[in-house]
């Protein structure tokens, strides 16, 4: 079973990948990187716990894996 991460990681993890804090509205916060040579917007709900789901959907818009996140992770 897959870590759970909380918003603070995963922001920091895309800010490591490259990707900059645009905006935020309420709690959600939107970041803005290049990711195989086209502009992501990556929007990243302010949770404690970021379900696995919206998890791979945050992968999914930033066009990053498993092993590069783990690799900016670390």
């Amino acid at each position: 079973m897959p870590k759970l991460y909380s918003a603070r990681e995963v922001l920091k993890t895309l800010q490591r990948a490259g990707f900059d804090i645009v905006s935020q509205k309420g709690s959600h916060i939107k970041l803005k990187g290049v990711s195989n040579g086209r502009i992501c917007i990556v929007i990243v709900p302010n949770h404690k716990q970021i379900a696995r789901g919206t998890f791979e959907s945050i992968l999914k818009q930033s066009g990053i894996n498993h092993i590069e996140f783990e690799s900016f992770y670390k």
